[in-house]
Formats: structure tokens, C-alpha cells, sequence
């Protein structure tokens, strides 16, 4: 063991991993070889006004809490209230433009139907014309 003023070294034995010390510091002063006190200090009791500034900071802080809930659940619902209602604008949007585009292609059906209608009318009267020359052709060559 070996001393150095106030440390002492004391070594401990050798391993193959390396050596071990242990290092002994040895107080500076008579004053600071006091021992540690085993129990804490006693607090000074709480005065009835100190516990009740110390409720109402709590109850305050309850309530500021309880307030950004509440504020943040009211964000939280109008935007989904937006949400919603952006959607259902879309979906009525979406709506009426597929009602046009569908009453668009029925109305050019519609006109397409009826052209090919008046076509295939147009069609047979010039058959009907041609069949009645024919009938007057046969009977003029009947009568003949």
C-alpha cells in the first residue's frame, strides 16, 4: 500500500486481464469526517393556505387540460364535418354530371332511333311507290 499526502493506493490483485487499485482519499479537514446524517431533514410543515394554493393550481391545471381536450375533440369534429360535407359535394357533383352525360347520350339515341326510323319509312314508301308501278305495269300489260 502506498500514501500520497491524503490518498492512499492500495492495489488489489493482478489478473491477465490487468491490474486493480483501489484508490483511498482521506479527508482534507476534522470538519469533513462527520458522518452522513441516516435520515433526512424534516421538512417544515405546509401551512392550510400553501395546500390550498397548491389545490387550486392542480384544479387549474385540470381545467386548462380539460380545455385543450375539449378544443382539440371540436377541431377534431369540425373537420370531419368538413370532410363530409366536401364529399357529399363531390358526390353531387359527381352525380349531376353523369345524370347530364347519360341524358346527353339518351337524347342523341333518341335522335339516332328516330333518323333511322324516318329512313327505313322513307324507305318503304319509295318500295310501296315502286310495287304499285309495278301493279299498274302488269295490269296496263293485262289490259293489253
Amino acid at each position: 500500500m502506498e500514501s500520497c499526502g491524503d490518498i492512499q493506493v492500495k492495489e488489489l490483485n493482478r489478473r491477465s486481464s490487468g491490474q486493480a487499485f483501489e484508490v483511498i482519499l482521506s479527508p482534507s479537514s476534522k470538519d469533513a469526517n462527520r458522518e452522513f446524517p441516516l435520515s433526512p431533514l424534516k421538512k417544515k410543515g405546509t401551512s392550510l393556505d400553501e395546500i390550498k394554493r397548491k389545490l387550486d393550481a392542480a384544479e387549474e391545471r385540470r381545467k386548462s387540460h380539460e380545455a385543450e381536450v375539449l378544443k382539440h375533440l371540436a377541431e377534431q369534429r369540425d373537420h370531419s364535418k368538413e370532410v363530409s360535407q366536401k364529399a357529399f359535394e363531390e358526390n353531387c357533383n359527381f352525380r349531376n354530371t353523369v345524370r347530364e352525360k347519360l341524358n346527353q347520350k339518351m337524347l342523341a339515341n333518341m335522335e339516332n332511333r328516330s333518323a333511322q326510323m324516318a329512313a327505313l319509312n322513307e324507305k318503304f314508301k319509295e318500295k310501296d311507290k315502286k310495287l304499285e308501278e309495278v301493279r299498274k305495269n302488269k295490269e296496263a300489260m293485262k289490259e293489253n
